[in-house]
């Protein structure tokens, strides 16, 4: 529904929604385990029926997108909300192209066997790989065991969930810089930034923490160095909130044709659940046997992700999402797969029906 120059910022609001959430959550668990008696951590769950409460109350008045009402065959109505989301009458431009992907979308029988063709080889990489990538930049570690980490590195309970506090509100702040750069920088200079600043920050703290722990894992730090340690956390959650954390779903979700966009993006959220479960079934086993090799580990799994989005993802921003496969025509690599027109045939097809 967002038009292609406001699509990264308008995505990327979905992303600073859960930045608020998580910190939420950090400052819940904080106050929560002030309760005496042992029966805080219910309140800490129950609460999480509040949001589950909106969500299901504001589905009820989620308007339908013009791409799903014209799948339905209701145009008239895909036409008038077309208008209304775009302010203006002038929308015949954009609503023939809507037609046309609709139209190249009941060509295919089935979308599952038509997102492993060649053609389609570029979004199906991508539909595995970034997901994944973002899951091993080790921003679970984090977020999910902070508490842990903290307390691990020698912080005290209160203090460690304090910390954790403090990374919710660096990941929300730094969200906002996303959000304020996607649509003049662009995607792939975010994702190199970002890349770039965690691969730092990553390696730093596995030397901070070798330093003074060793492979004993047990030391005595100091206040300045519990500091510097969180600092660097800081860095690192910053990096990821204005990168990889919302260019990650940005990315995936305006890379795919209509025709394959439902099974695509499936293949996205299923990667990224997945290896959002490994890593936090995993985390502290690898904490225990890698102990500051942990670091190291997920630095060079940044390396090797800085590197593909250098080689392999192409620009798009401002790039319609019906235009959207020319960018991979013009790839170096990518264009191999496909024509020298993103390859959509079926579009082409529809175009001309229509």
């Amino acid at each position: 529904m967002a038009p292609a120059k406001l699509r990264g910022m308008l995505n990327i609001s979905f992303q600073l929604m859960i930045t608020v959430g998580i910190l939420f959550a950090n400052l819940i668990n904080y106050f929560t385990d002030k309760i005496s008696g042992g029966w805080g951590w219910r309140v800490s769950l129950g609460l999480a029926a509040v949001p589950a409460v909106i969500m299901a109350g504001g589905s009820i008045f989620l308007p339908d997108t013009p791409n799903s009402l014209l799948a339905r065959g209701k145009v008239d109505e895909a036409c008038d909300m077309l208008r209304r989301i775009r302010g203006t009458t002038d929308i015949a431009e954009e609503y023939e192209d809507l037609v046309a992907a609709s139209e190249a979308t009941k060509l295919i029988e089935n979308p599952w066997s038509t997102l492993l063709e060649r053609r389609y080889r570029p979004q199906l990489v991508m539909s595995v790989i970034i997901p994944t990538l973002q899951q091993l930049t080790g921003i679970n570690v984090v977020m999910f065991y902070a508490p842990v980490l903290f307390k691990t590195i020698g912080f005290g309970g209160t203090a460690s969930l304090m910390s954790a506090v403090i990374t919710g509100v660096v990941n929300m702040l730094a969200t906002f810089v996303s959000i304020a750069a996607v649509d003049r920088l662009g995607r792939r200079k975010l994702l190199l930034q970002g890349g770039c600043q965690m691969i730092i920050a990553q390696f730093v703290l596995g030397t901070l923490i070798a330093i003074k722990f060793g492979t004993t894992g047990v030391a005595n730090i100091s206040r300045s160095y519990a500091i510097v340690v969180v600092f660097c956390i800081c860095v690192f959650v910053s990096a990821f909130a204005w990168s990889w954390g919302p260019l990650g779903w940005l990315v995936p979700s305006e890379i795919f044709p209509l025709e394959i966009r439902s099974a695509a993006q499936s293949v996205v959220v299923v990667f990224n659940m997945a290896f959002t479960f490994i890593i936090a079934q995993i985390f502290l086993m690898m904490l225990c046997r890698l102990k500051f090799g942990l670091f190291f580990f997920f630095g060079a799994m940044e390396v090797i992700m800085t590197v593909f989005v250098y080689f392999f993802l192409p620009e798009t921003k401002g790039i319609p999402i019906e235009e959207m496969d020319r960018i991979w025509g013009k790839h170096w690599y990518w264009s191999r797969f496909v024509d020298g027109d993103g390859g959509n045939r079926n579009v082409q097809m529809a175009s001309s029906t229509v």
